[in-house]
């Protein structure tokens, strides 16, 4: 080992060892924050907020004895004993039922004196009890619930739309979901909105914007003149809400060194469609970057739980279900975030979706926040209406998949709806557009296959001429020579094909994300935004599932016997492991695909068809023997030369004439 291999080698382990020193480095700190938070509030007896600061602080050290004691002694405080709970009852708790009960079992077994409430919430200690009331806001297009405890939506309803199993479809719902502002008052107190009770402005408790804008009020109040009040604001035919937080008086009241304020959402999103694994794939957590793209968690995560810290200014944050989202957007910017999307085990929910966010604080006797919430569907032209890029939502592939999804499926899709109402029949009429509009790539593909079938005698002929295998290198040099004097290319069938697969995967990506197809039926088909099944099984199988589809079957089946028809055209004895790869692929294709929208499978379906069809018109009008013959005609003439090879002979001329003259 020479000198340079020895000090390289201890390079590289100086480099590992002060990186993993920063990085221990800045997860200790990381940690200490946290736990100073969460000692802080745990030392106010916000045991609820203090519990979830300790969770957090696991996340940088998972380890950490004191942290579990600490939440141990939190959950005694908090969480009745076992005896004073039904055993009965007991079992059916759901995991999105455990705050309530955390609340609930705070007021049971928790009873503090007004000096104890006094020094944990200081000004706002007299907004700490009081009756929780809800007060309904809604227009023609969604119905919000809003809850006095925290000023907070307590649910969402979709009007217009229904779960797969035809009940009301609520984005998220009752004690499942957090909301509030989260701060430090000037006596160094913790404050969460979400613990005290707001007091409506108005009298009514229900709303209705379809004809006229409508506004909501509630305040969490100190007195008179210092208050935080929630203004939520509806107009007709909208599926935004607006919140503006007015701050008036908090400058006497909140810490003077903050220039941010910290807002929280959390929320379960409960399953709408039949597809379970099929809904939670299509999933993520969205966001965008203030002035720029739109970024997130992956769709289809094998990850239980994702997160990320956006330390950067961000426009919006959305909680993204396969056809609905629920976003809050910034009317300027959140100053920084954090994320984390949580996949769950819940008959009635499949995800826990949560946000903290900075928003900015200047201190001003009166500040005003103004945010906005979108609760609605994952439709292109609906989101692609409001701007702020809320159509990044609806996920249609990148680059060029994108653009052929957005300038041509959609737009076909659409014009077709104006006029037809049965989405069966218009994934036909899309299918004959495109595939009409490919077909002349798939004639030069099919005219290619045409050559090489003529000329398979002749291959035939130069394999039985070397049947050894060390003479593999002369029959491949000697077939190239028959294709290129004969004016054909192996390669000629399969470029036309490679051409027709953006088009291919653009369906791919447009017919899952398609709300328009959500439970519209066609033939057996009930939903075609979902699979399609005419078999429940019993049991599941491994990658295929629990059922069996209709679709995706016929799909599978079109596919090997196109395959099988065209195969002698394509077909050669010099590749025999490829004949076996064609039919395994639609099988593994059927594997994939069977959980898939039924739209999908029955547009591939229809695909194959066509260009079975296309094929057999096409031969019709073929005539092989006057193909060979051109080919005959074509083998006599002078194989021409590339421009790449003229320039090389001219090159190597160029070079012989100076060494002559040299």
């Amino acid at each position: 080992m020479d000198k340079n291999t020895i000090i390289g080698i201890i390079l590289i382990a100086a480099i590992f060892i002060l990186f993993g020193w920063f990085n221990t480095q800045k997860t200790r700190k990381a940690y200490e924050e946290e736990i100073g938070v969460a000692d802080s509030l745990f030392d106010a007896r916000n045991y609820e907020a203090a519990r979830l600061a300790y969770r957090k602080a696991l996340t940088y050290k998972v380890n950490e004895e004191y942290v579990y004691e600490r939440i141990d002694r939190i959950n005694s405080i908090i969480i009745p004993d076992a005896e004073s709970i039904d055993p009965a009852t007991a079992n059916e708790i759901k995991p999105e039922e455990t705050k309530r009960q955390f609340v609930e079992s705070v007021e049971k077994t928790v009873v503090y004196s007004d000096e104890e409430v006094q020094n944990m919430y200081g000004a706002f200690s007299p907004s700490v009890s009081g009756e929780n009331s809800f007060i309904n806001l809604e227009n023609d297009k969604v119905k919000i619930e809003l809850s006095t405890l925290g000023g907070r939506v307590y649910s969402a309803e979709i009007k217009n739309y229904q779960t797969h199993d035809s009940l009301p479809l609520i984005l998220f719902d009752g004690d499942s979901t957090e909301f509030g502002l989260r701060f430090f008052t000037i006596d160094n107190k913790p404050i969460e909105t979400k613990m005290f009770y707001f007091k409506p402005v108005k009298e009514n408790t229900s709303f209705d914007a379809s004809s006229s804008k409508q506004s909501v009020p509630l305040r969490l109040e100190v007195d008179e003149d210092r208050y935080i009040e929630f203004l939520y604001t509806l107009e007709p035919g909208s599926y935004m809400v607006d919140l503006n937080i007015t701050l008036m008086g908090m400058d006497e009241i909140i810490a003077g060194n903050l220039n941010s304020l910290d807002l929280n959402w959390e929320i379960y999103m409960p399953q709408q469609e039949k597809g379970r694994q099929n809904e939670n794939d299509y999933s993520s957590l969205k966001y965008k970057f203030f002035e720029g793209e739109v970024a997130g968690s992956r769709m289809r995560s094998s990850k239980d739980v994702e997160e990320e810290d956006i330390p950067t200014k961000i426009k919006w944050v959305g909680f993204k279900d396969q056809f609905f989202s629920s976003v809050i957007i910034a009317d300027n910017f959140f100053i920084n975030g954090y994320v984390r999307s949580e996949q769950i085990d819940s008959e009635k929910h499949f995800r826990n979706m949560r946000t903290e966010l900075g928003i900015p604080y200047e201190g001003k006797n009166k500040e005003i926040i103004n945010l906005s919430f979108y609760f609605g569907p994952n439709h292109f032209q609906t989101l692609k209406k409001y701007g702020l890029e809320l159509k990044e939502l609806v996920y249609l592939g990148k680059s060029i998949i994108r653009f052929i999804n957005q300038y041509v499926i959609i737009a076909i899709f659409n014009w077709l709806n104006n006029f037809i109402g049965n989405y069966g029949i218009i994934i036909l009429i899309l299918t004959l557009i495109i595939k009409t509009a490919l077909f002349p790539f798939t004639f030069k593909s099919y005219m290619s296959q045409a050559k090489m079938r003529v000329l398979k005698p002749q291959v035939d002929e130069i394999n039985a001429k070397f049947p050894k295998k060390e003479d593999a290198m002369k029959k491949q040099q000697a077939v190239m020579a028959l294709y290129k004097k004969a004016g054909a290319s192996p390669m000629g069938g399969c470029l036309p094909m490679l051409l027709q697969m953006p088009v291919l995967f653009a369906m791919f990506r447009f017919f899952p994300s398609s709300i328009e197809l959500r439970q519209e039926g066609f033939l057996w088909a009930h939903d075609l935004s979902t699979y399609d099944s005419i078999l429940n099984l019993p049991f599941e199988i491994p990658m295929y599932g629990d059922h069996v589809s209709l679709f995706t079957l016929l799909m599978t089946v079109s596919t090997i016997i196109t395959m099988k028809i065209n195969s002698p055209a394509t077909g050669s004895t010099q590749m025999p492991g490829m004949k076996g790869m064609m039919y395994i692929m639609p099988v593994m294709f059927m594997l994939i695909l069977n959980k898939f929208s039924a739209g999908l499978t029955y547009y591939y379906f229809l695909a194959n068809m066509i260009t079975f069809g296309q094929n057999l018109i096409t031969k019709r009008f073929v005539d092989e023997e006057a193909i060979l013959k051109k080919l005959a005609e074509n083998k006599k003439k002078p194989a021409q030369k590339s421009k790449w090879q003229k320039r090389l002979e001219e090159a190597a001329k160029s070079r012989g004439s100076k060494s002559r003259k040299k």
